[in-house]
């Protein structure tokens, strides 16, 4: 990659829904275009680029596909990794083939490739013992304790609104397809990986890799992804132009600029930033910048990438 300007691009799953109206795979390949439409431009101004995406929402709606397909129709049910395997193939085609044809709109000569990526985590990984993160259809107390005693379910009340399947949040440790990611970037091909954090796999001990039900941040993979390819970019992309202290109160501020330290300070304060939305984010980026002391990181919305570029919107988060 020497003298190519390398970034990765994390993508929220959420930002492929624009509201509860546009949920269909139409609504979300029309909200995939204009997302590409952004990282076109950053192509344009000569970035190579990785990109990352989310996919909470969709693996959602693919457990509720399968849950009403076997209570009605009798169907096997989906297990959560496949559904994340199927996840990365359907929105990976939806932002692959939108870049593609945007590209070739504009005379570039660039392909783009969708990476049904694993990511190796930690069988002993802390999260397994508190399993927080909720995952499908909400369920009766009945029915929640049946799967926890045929099919091994953590099961939890969610606030008055019905039963709910949890599993945990593992950090990754490894991009199973690592060498090839970097292979396809080297040629100059727009890559498009770690879907939804990618496929969490355990190793049993034996050196196989076996899939296991869990859901990997995205954010963390994405940075893993920038720290492993060496990017000299981390963009995340997500619902905000900007990121703000004190969000939501009186004195809310919104912050062009963040240094690696007031970065980690806010963090540590742990008011700043909402555990599930904007605490992972800047963590991911505070580590991407310990590893990488030459690079920045960037977070806007999608709309607002080219313009955050040239330095006239989002917050720039830099070193000291």
């Amino acid at each position: 990659m020497a003298n190519k300007k390398l970034a990765v691009i994390a993508i929220g799953g959420n930002s492929l829904i624009l509201d509860e109206k546009h949920i269909s795979v139409e609504s979300q390949y029309v909200a995939a275009k204009e997302t590409a439409v952004h990282i076109a431009d950053m192509i344009e101004q000569g970035w190579e680029v990785a990109i990352g995406h989310g996919n909470g929402p969709q693996v959602g709606f693919i457990l509720r596909r399968s849950e009403i397909a076997h209570k009605y129709e009798g169907m096997h049910e989906v297990p959560l990794d496949v559904c994340g395997a199927d996840s990365q193939g359907a929105i990976g085609y939806a932002l692959q083939q939108n870049l593609q044809n945007i590209l070739y709109q504009r005379g570039i000569k660039k392909k783009v490739v969708t990476v049904i990526t694993q990511t190796l985590i930690d069988k002993d990984d802390p999260a397994f013992q508190k399993p927080a993160k909720p995952i499908g259809s909400f369920m009766s107390q009945e029915d929640a304790e049946r799967r926890q005693k045929e099919q091994g379910w953590t099961v939890i009340e969610d606030a008055g609104r019905g039963w709910r399947r949890v599993v945990a949040s593992p950090l990754p440790k490894e991009i199973v397809e690592l060498e090839t990611v970097e292979t396809l970037l080297k040629q100059g091909i727009v890559t498009i990986t770690v879907g939804g954090g990618g496929i969490p796999v355990v190793d049993p001990g034996d050196g196989n890799y076996q899939g296991i039900a869990a859901v990997i941040d995205k954010d963390f993979a994405s940075s893993l992804l920038a720290r492993n390819i060496k990017a000299d970019l981390f963009v995340i992309s997500t619902a905000v132009e900007k990121v703000a202290i004190n969000f939501g109160k009186p004195e809310q501020k919104w912050l062009d600029k963040l240094t690696l330290s007031e970065a980690k300070a806010y963090l540590a304060e742990g008011t700043h930033f909402a555990k599930g939305s904007m605490a992972p984010k800047i963590q991911a980026i505070v580590w991407f910048l310990e590893a990488m002391p030459q690079a920045q990181a960037l977070i806007t919305n999608p709309q607002n990438i080219g313009r955050a570029l040239k330095g006239e919107t989002g917050t720039w988060i830099v070193q000291d």
